[in-house]
């Protein structure tokens, strides 16, 4: 009697690159429509915003979207269907903005640019850092939540706390209260800044250097200053973008400074991840392709106004996205010892700013 031969079939196969593409692909259509809810219901209030900016010049699009978000989101949370769509528009639109701002810009105007802002760059950092650990000492907050705030206040709002936490592996409820705290005084800035500009006579750069160095967060700086001038915007990003490395030193300070030597050598590992992942992220590098590409003759100058114009659209839309996102509860279950803190450093950095462009000659 012959024996039977058991023939096993494979039921599934590790894909080669071509079916992970092909896998990759198939998915995309859902990705896009877990999206479009979102990205539509931020961009309904940006044009609405566009529509009233163009009434109320001197307030802007940007300005009117953020508040016009915020406003929806006292009245109603997003569902959980619009918040994959409002995350990506809040955060990769307006990277994408800073991109296709950086596609008017040369690379001689953003490293003269970065080369004039240095002292009040580092000028304002030191202030930022050493006020943060002495008001909140006074203020008797814990050693983790002033050192987020300050960090936050002084480099790049919530990108850095993200990153400081990597290394001192705060507590959740500091890191958020962190954040709620800076982005507080976001919004506040958007608001207020274009008006004190244009109350004082600011000129475009001089604008543009202050949002940079003053203004915690660098969708805020692309708001306020988009708000006040292009010139404004371009010459803010380019301070804001350098301003953001110093989160590298920083983190690497705060590792050496916690525990053994283990815990440095952890630390000094996650700091090197965060200054790729974090600190210099991919639309960083692109936006700097973006500033070569138009430097060697790539972008023709009469796109120039057009990419311009969809940067504000852009950015407007982001704000739309970032004011449907905030969470008011959230900022009042902080308290008011961070908002405090939060308070004396945004005026202290903004005041730091002018007093040093006034003794360099900036101003």
């Amino acid at each position: 009697m012959p024996v039977p031969i058991a023939i096993e079939i494979p039921t599934s196969q590790t894909p080669g690159r071509e079916g992970m593409a092909f896998s990759r692909a198939r998915a995309l259509p859902g990705v896009l429509r877990g999206l479009a809810p979102g990205v539509l219901a931020a961009a309904a209030i940006a044009a609405a915003a566009t529509a009233l900016g163009g009434l109320a010049p001197t307030v802007g699009a940007p300005v009117i979207a953020i508040v016009s978000g915020i406003a929806v989101s006292l009245v109603r949370r997003p569902s959980a269907r619009l918040v994959p769509g409002i995350a990506f528009t809040s955060k990769k639109v307006l990277q994408g903005s800073i991109v296709v701002l950086g596609s008017g810009l040369s690379l001689a105007q953003v490293l003269s640019t970065g080369a004039r802002s240095l002292p009040v760059l580092v000028g304002t950092l030191v202030v930022a850092l050493v006020v943060a650990w002495a008001a909140g000492r006074a203020l008797h907050l814990r050693s983790d939540l002033k050192t987020l705030i300050g960090v936050g206040t002084a480099i790049c709002g919530a990108s850095a706390i993200a990153a400081t936490d990597a290394v001192i592996d705060a507590e959740e409820a500091d890191v958020s209260y962190a954040i709620a705290t800076i982005f507080t005084f976001n919004v506040v800035a958007v608001l207020v800044y274009p008006s004190l500009g244009h109350l004082f006579g600011f000129s475009q750069r001089t604008f543009g250097l202050w949002s940079g160095t003053a203004i915690n967060d660098l969708s805020s700086v692309v708001a306020a200053s988009t708000i006040y001038g292009h010139a404004a915007a371009s010459y803010g990003v380019i301070v804001k973008l350098t301003r953001t490395l110093a989160i590298i030193p920083i983190c690497l300070g705060l590792a050496a400074v916690r525990g053994s030597r283990r815990h440095q050598a952890a630390g000094c590992t996650a700091a090197r991840r965060l200054e790729l992942r974090r600190i210099l992220p991919l639309f960083i590098v692109v936006f700097v392709a973006a500033v070569v590409a138009n430097t060697v003759g790539l972008v023709p100058s009469a796109w120039h106004h057009g990419l311009s114009e969809m940067s504000t659209w852009m950015i407007t839309a982001a704000l739309a996205a970032i004011g449907l996102s905030t969470d008011v509860g959230h900022i009042r279950r902080a308290g008011l010892a961070p908002i405090a803190l939060g308070a004396i450093l945004w005026v202290t950095v903004g005041l730091t700013s002018l007093g040093l462009q006034a003794l360099t000659g900036t101003l």
